[in-house]
């Protein structure tokens, strides 16, 4: 085979890692000695088809479980499906096919796109989370979680679509509209189901430090997500009786910054604060007001970026400090009832919403922090608020000292007055659960007019959606199946209503990682000596999408259930190392008409291009993320097809760090191919009759011996790369190594036998990168078995210690060439092979050599005129 072809070689190696299971792992059970490894890439949802942007995690998780199988670890590296969720009832509703169906025709697919690239992965353990043999389990969690109290129902607020007839995650409302109907969404009181993840709030945050092999940035997003902040409670005596009379005596303010309390001027309370709502009955200017901020964005993002609105209340408080103070109490649109007590207390010139609020309703400004370097006789806030440190002012008792001292004693004396004490508060709130969905895990809760909420008994799980559901109106289907709902009352025998909400699909995939330990387990979730075994995961790939909800939730769900016994993990973390690698980019393409267009619709005419179809033009966009959406995506199969598994492979580890975005375009694939070609044209150049890929030669020299330096300083590079997750690194050295080997073709004995032993370190480096290239590789240089089986090279040290050092030369400040010397040569020898060398020679024709300076080690210096 003169030339590499793909479209042989890659089923030919798949099917002998198949035949002989090569990935199947072992675990506790095996006692084969190895060291666990645990890698895993966030499972994918079963959408439909895979392109090239979705194998880049793919192939970066793969190629870590093969590193480490090479290094002697048993590997588990599994792959599932996160099956649950709208998109199937969107299908179901606009093709009329069943979810079920719609989920496992695309799980088929999916499957063989991810075989074709020749994954490492153990296909024993696949399961998908719509099946009832893994939802039964998740059932029995919820119900363990139920029994410690982690479980509970309330009414609580939600984004509601009144055309879908279902709870909208704040994600979902975009410009206070539903994402798929485009009703105006309103804020509706539901019961609801909520998981009690802010009894962990302090040991998630705390535990942060100790994961030293996660992103920065994601411990810090997650940090931020949790909330916690120090500061202190402080209640503001009602000057109203009758409100006082129904709500107590005070409006609680939790507040960060209790040293600014003297520069109050309002207090605000949320839109849908108790008391706001109490006011609105009778004040219609409050009850427009709370409506239309019922219908506005519910992001921290959509909150921030609205204009400042309020409506007084026609209330007041007495200020802490000074009964006879007296500040108004507002309504403010930017005051979330989610964090602290959903009231606030406005410093206008120390916090810049309550600046721009105050100066639009005319409010007081009055300073309490002096910036460094202000004179407090003449400072003043116009437009910018200053939120930094500094001295206290016009603050009576708290007067001249810094902020930090300031807010210590400012806590003191609430607390003296009673009137306040220092807390903790948090942004994170309990994780509501509910779904208003078919196409979810069932809750496993029946409603009893006699005995209340009662809980499935465990022997009665799973829980089966029925099959014989319609989405010909909106609304959950559950909710208008005639008879699924209906059942008995387990305790009392009644006739009862099973729960016809179904649970949020990040249930689903915040504990799957322990199912993929052990998902022949039939009685329980899992084996706990084999979660205990594997976990745990060693490393953890996948997007920065997932960097808050998906990530904490799992971190809550080791922890719970520690604590319902059905597990022991010390640690607590489930994932001790996360990488978050970049996208896959590609420019995108729109039609004269509006339509987004695929590449495959286009022709590229240098900087223009034109629609196939029509031979109109085309207005090339930008370079974004591949998208379905925006048609900029490339086909797996098709680029397979073309170029092969290794390929797309090499490709989307190439160019850039694996943490950053890569631009797909044509000229880098066919790079990609011709790198391909050449590696494999060195490897075929090799004498049949040459040694095995194993071999070593000792007794190389001259330009054999340095071909063996390379290959083994190549090894050592390669390794470190991988073991740091700079796959863009190990590429180009890989590139750089079978340069060397192309100049060195030829050659006796000598040079035939480092050959030989550098192309068998090759086919064992790429390996991890582009496996079935390097199957075909070792097998013909005659390497016994598999190039999987094959140990990871050993670097030879000796190789790596430098006899020789290279000097650069400059002539008159400029570099004229470079020279290659024993670094044990003396000085005046180095002096004169630099003057010998022929660039610098040609460079000093006609000059006059004055000063001839040796940097012993780094360079040398020819001074001439």
């Amino acid at each position: 085979m003169s030339r590499y072809n793909p479209r042989e070689a890659e089923p030919k190696w798949q099917a002998a890692w198949a035949e002989r299971d090569s990935f199947r792992a072992g675990g506790p059970k095996a006692q084969n000695g190895k060291p666990k490894y645990y890698v895993l890439e966030m499972f994918p949802y079963p959408s439909g088809r895979i392109h090239v942007g979705h194998s880049r995690n793919y192939t970066m998780g793969d190629v870590i479980a093969r590193y480490k199988r090479a290094r002697g670890f048993d590997v588990l590296h599994p792959m599932g499906w996160d099956a649950f969720g709208l998109p199937a009832e969107n299908a179901a509703r606009d093709r009329g096919v069943h979810p079920g169906k719609w989920t496992h025709d695309n799980i088929d697919a999916m499957r063989g796109q991810l075989q074709r690239l020749g994954l490492a992965l153990d296909w024993s353990r696949e399961f998908a989370t719509c099946d009832p043999s893994y939802y039964k389990h998740q059932q029995a969690i919820f119900l363990k979680f139920f029994e410690k109290d982690l479980v509970y129902r309330k009414t609580a607020k939600v984004n509601w679509d009144p055309v879908d007839q279902t709870v909208l995650a704040n994600e979902q409302v975009i410009d206070g509209r539903g994402w798929r109907s485009g009703a105006l969404v309103v804020q509706r009181q539901l019961d609801q189901w909520f998981f009690k993840i802010t009894a962990y709030a302090d040991e998630l945050t705390d535990a942060l430090d100790t994961l030293d092999r996660w992103p920065e940035k994601v411990r810090v997003m997650q940090a931020n997500w949790i909330g916690r902040s120090r500061g202190a409670t402080v209640r503001f005596p009602l000057t109203e009786t009758e409100i006082a009379d129904e709500f107590g005596p005070t409006i609680d303010v939790f507040t960060t910054r209790p040293d600014t309390l003297f520069g109050a001027s309002f207090l605000a309370l949320a839109p849908d604060h108790p008391i706001v709502r109490k006011i609105a009955e009778d004040n219609p200017e409050v009850d427009v007001f709370m409506r239309e901020c019922a219908r506005m964005g519910t992001t921290a993002e959509d909150i921030e970026k609205a204009p400042k609105r309020g409506v007084d209340l026609g209330i007041t408080v007495r200020h802490p400090f000074d009964p006879s103070w007296e500040l108004p109490v507002w309504s403010a649109n930017f005051v979330l009832s989610s964090y602290g007590t959903g009231a606030i207390f406005g410093s206008p010139a120390g916090d810049q919403r309550d600046l721009d609020f105050a100066r639009k309703y005319e409010l007081a400004v009055n300073p309490v922090v002096l910036p460094a370097g202000e004179d407090a006789a003449s400072y003043t806030v116009e437009d910018e608020a200053y939120t930094g440190p500094g001295t206290i002012i016009n603050s009576r008792f708290l007067d001249g000292l810094d902020t930090e001292t300031a807010l210590q004693r400012a806590i003191s004396e609430l607390e003296s007055l009673k009137l306040g004490e220092g807390s903790t508060s948090y942004r994170l709130r309990d994780w509501l659960v509910s779904r208003q969905r078919y196409w979810g895990c069932p809750i496993p809760i029946i409603h009893c007019d006699t005995c209340g909420v009662v809980p499935v008994p465990a022997d009665q799980l799973p829980i089966v959606l029925p099959e014989d559901i319609t989405f010909d109106q909106p609304s959950n289907p559950l909710e208008r199946h005639p008879t699924w709902k209906h059942t008995d009352c387990p305790s009392c025998g009644k006739p009862a209503r099973r729960e016809t909400d179904t649970l949020d699909t990040f249930v689903c995939s915040s504990w799957y990682f322990l199912r993929f330990t052990s998902p022949w387990s039939e009685d329980k979730p899992f084996d706990a000596a084999e979660a205990e075994h594997w976990l745990p995961v060693d490393q953890y790939v996948g997007g920065i999408e997932h960097a808050i909800l998906h990530l904490l939730y799992a971190r809550f769900f080791t922890r719970a259930l520690n604590d319902t016994d059905l597990l022991n993990m010390a640690s607590g973390e489930p994932f001790a190392g996360l990488f978050t690698q970049g996208m896959v980019t590609h420019e995108t393409f729109k039609s004269g008409d509006g339509r987004w267009l695929s590449p495959e619709e286009v022709e590229r005419k240098h900087d223009s291009a034109v629609e196939i179809a029509t031979g109109k033009p085309v207005t090339i966009g930008g370079i974004e993320k591949m998208s379905k959406s925006k048609k900029n995506v490339v086909d797996l199969d098709a680029f397979v097809e073309d170029f092969g598994a290794d390929a797309a492979r090499w490709f989307v580890l190439s160019d850039s760090p694996p943490e950053r975005d890569v631009e797909y375009t044509d000229s880098g694939v066919e790079g990609v191919w011709r790198f391909i070609q050449r590696l494999w044209t060195v490897v075929i150049s090799l004498p049949e009759d040459a040694p095995g890929p194993l071999s070593v030669a000792t007794s190389a020299e001259g330009d054999a011996l340095a071909l063996r330096k390379t290959a083994h300083k190549t090894l050592k590079g390669v390794t470190e790369a991988i073991e740091g997750f700079r796959f863009n690194s190990a590429v180009a050295q890989i590139h750089d190594l079978v340069n060397a080997l192309r100049k060195a073709e030829g050659g006796g004995a000598g040079m035939v036998e480092a050959r030989a032993e550098t192309l068998g370190i090759l086919a064992r480096l790429i390996s991890p990168f582009i496996p079935h290239l390097a199957e075909e590789c070792w097998h013909r240089l005659g390497g016994d078995g598999l190039v999987i089986d094959a140990p990871w090279p050993e670097v030879d040290l000796g190789l790596l210690v430098e006899t020789d050092l290279v000097l650069p030369v400059q002539v008159n400040g400029k570099r004229r060439g470079e020279i290659s010397v024993a670094k044990d040569l003396d000085q005046e020898s180095v002096k004169q092979i630099a003057i010998s060398e022929e660039g610098v020679a040609r460079s000093l024709e006609g000059l006059t050599i004055r000063k001839v300076i040796v940097v012993p080690g780094r360079i040398v210096n020819i001074v001439a005129g």
